[in-house]
């Protein structure tokens, strides 16, 4: 089974980084996926020029839940609220090297964290809120943009 996941993403999964909570989190994100039970919150601390200054999260889920969650709090460190927002699933997947077809919404998972933990930060200081969350398409791997 090891051998369907790159080395990264058992790197990620054995030794996750930003495992945990901030008390005084500028946003929080709470996610979850009905169908295989995954469970993800990510903290997000914001400084006043709006860039993300720590991340950490919580997740209760799969070895790629895990190490999704881990590589996203890698990837937002350091960039605006703006920036933030442009990192996407697939992002996410490929900083891990890729992961296995059927574990692509661990992916989405962690953007959608993400992106919910932003919306709370938003919506904390009166600005307007971003659309919601893309979600997937179990089978294809492809973002459901809709109609």
């Amino acid at each position: 089974m090891e051998g369907q996941y790159s080395e990264k993403v058992m790197e990620h999964f054995r030794n996750p980084h930003n495992v945990g909570e901030i008390p005084d989190a500028d946003g929080v994100g709470n996610v979850g996926n009905p169908v295989c039970g995954d469970i993800m919150r990510l903290y997000i601390k914001v400084d006043e020029n709006e860039v993300i200054t720590d991340a950490k999260f919580k997740t209760f889920g799969c070895g790629a839940a895990i190490a999704t969650s881990s590589m996203v709090t890698d990837l937002v460190k350091g960039k605006t609220i703006t920036e933030a927002l442009r990192i996407s699933n697939r992002a996410v997947a490929e900083a891990l090297g890729g992961l296995p077809k059927i574990k692509m919404h661990c992916s989405v998972l962690a953007e959608q964290a993400l992106r919910s933990a932003i919306n709370d930060y938003l919506a904390k200081h009166g600005k307007p809120t971003i659309k919601e969350p893309r979600s997937i398409h179990e089978n294809s791997g492809e973002p459901n943009l809709g109609d």
